[in-house]
């Protein structure tokens, strides 16, 4: 069964002809690593059907608050109602509450279908900066995932950055007692609802899911009757297949950037070495032969090179290749051991995890191994995952257990690439490993 009812945008000839050029002074959030303030924006209820107006209004608001680059502001200082606003707001009343930006809009349901328009406003320009409707199915899910699209339109107007809103998250979801550990795999949108989980932890003990391309597929490794595997995971039908039949320990899969392929590392006999298998024959490639142990490939966007880690050198640090092997180099400059790189979908800043002086950190270098720059640290910070936009990481963060064995609680963080904005997001049990997919088509 599908995740979400068919979501279709539209922009109407009425509105396309009413978009302003772009003044000026038109307000623009610059992401650079400097530390932008939260732009003042007023985000109104939509009018027409109030419940679902307040909701759409709710749900834009939050994504935006979240990324820590917009203030909603407060609604009981708005000026003007949703009926009011219409196709021209008062922009000097808006102006009056320091409002930078707002988003009017109305919708409606007809026929079982949600259909919500939405415009951003200029406040100090007096101009339309977009301005769309978007259609969709008028279940819970369906309404959200417009309310996620809006927000996306939005940061991407604002920012000149893709968004991000309109995404899911899959990771562990552990229970249990720390002897007798249950793990299984869950997923939930990016903002944490619509939580479910995919396998049986009685019958499957699940770690390190990745997502496909095409965020309908996964792949992840799993113990079956203490026996370690590498499946494959299609979320929409829940039917799964083992990836290949190796004798030893398959284990870090991942896909690389087309879906074709999953790059993995296979154990045999105490060493480890990376492969990639073509998911169309099933036939594997071993890419690296070395008695060191390499691990946790990821590719490059473009699919040419594959950072992975590895002790060859003495202590674990980050290597790149080229696609095919060839061209191995290290990378990573700094003391401490590195592990669990996963390079960046704009292919700017390979992100990894870091032990040094006995804390875990989080941090991103260029590909070449310039720039350091750690984002996160605690007792346990493990696993970086990307935001599809490049613009923000999550990882687990694991505390520390006391003389009795009790705490060790582990949750999801995220954080920009600036080391901004840490947050943690709310999940039913402890969480690991998560992994964040590309945009919903």
């Amino acid at each position: 069964m599908a995740l979400a009812a068919a979501l279709f945008v539209v922009a109407p000839a009425s509105l396309n002809s009413a978009l302003a050029q772009a003044a000026k002074n038109e307000p623009r959030i610059v992401l650079t690593d400097a530390n932008p303030q939260p732009m003042p924006i007023a985000i109104m209820n939509l009018a027409g059907d109030a419940r679902l107006g307040a909701d759409i209004s709710r749900i834009v608001s939050d994504d935006l608050e979240r990324s820590g680059l917009f203030k909603p502001l407060d609604p009981k200082a708005f000026v003007q109602t949703p009926d009011q606003v219409g196709t021209a707001p008062r922009f000097a009343d808006w102006r009056l509450i320091n409002a930078q930006a707002l988003v009017s809009g109305a919708v409606t349901v007809q026929g079982g279908q949600v259909r919500a328009e939405f415009r951003l406003w200029d406040v100090f320009g007096e101009a339309q900066m977009e301005g769309m409707v978007l259609s969709a199915g008028s279940d819970t899910l369906s309404v959200r995932r417009l309310s996620h699209k809006i927000s996306d339109a939005i940061y991407k107007r604002i920012t000149a950055e893709d968004g991000y809103f309109d995404t899911r998250i899959v990771f562990v979801a552990e229970s249990g007692p720390a002897d007798n550990r249950r793990k299984q795999l869950a997923i939930m949108d990016q903002d944490g609802f619509n939580y479910r989980t995919l396998t049986d932890p009685q019958r499957v003990r699940a770690i390190t899911p990745r997502f496909s391309p095409t965020a309908n597929e996964l792949t992840y490794m799993a113990y079956v009757n203490d026996v370690p595997r590498v499946y494959l995971y299609n979320i929409d039908s829940g039917q799964q297949e083992i990836l290949g039949n190796f004798q030893g320990m398959t284990f870090a899969p991942r896909f690389t950037p087309d879906g074709q392929k999953v790059l993995m590392s296979f154990a045999e006999n105490g060493n480890s070495d990376v492969y990639s298998m073509d998911l169309r024959t099933r036939r594997a490639t071993r890419l690296t032969d070395h008695p060191g142990i390499d691990t946790s490939p990821s590719a490059s966007p473009d699919g040419t090179k594959i950072v992975f880690n590895s002790d060859r050198g003495g202590v674990t640090a980050l290597y790149t290749m080229n696609a095919d092997g060839s061209g191995v180099q290290k990378i990573s400059p700094g003391r401490g051991r590195y592990s669990t790189p996963v390079w960046s979908p704009r292919g700017d800043y390979i992100a990894f995890t870091k032990q040094e002086s006995g804390n875990f950190q989080i941090g991103v270098m260029r590909p070449d191994g310039t720039g350091e720059r750690i984002l996160a640290q605690s007792y346990l910070d493990e696993g970086p995952t990307w935001a599809p936009n490049g613009r923000v990481l999550m990882f687990f963060r694991q505390s520390p257990t006391d003389a009795q064995g009790r705490g060790g609680s582990s949750r999801l963080v995220s954080v920009d690439i600036t080391g901004r904005n840490l947050r943690e997001l709310t999940t039913p049990t402890d969480a690991s490993d998560p992994a964040w997919s590309p945009l919903i088509p």
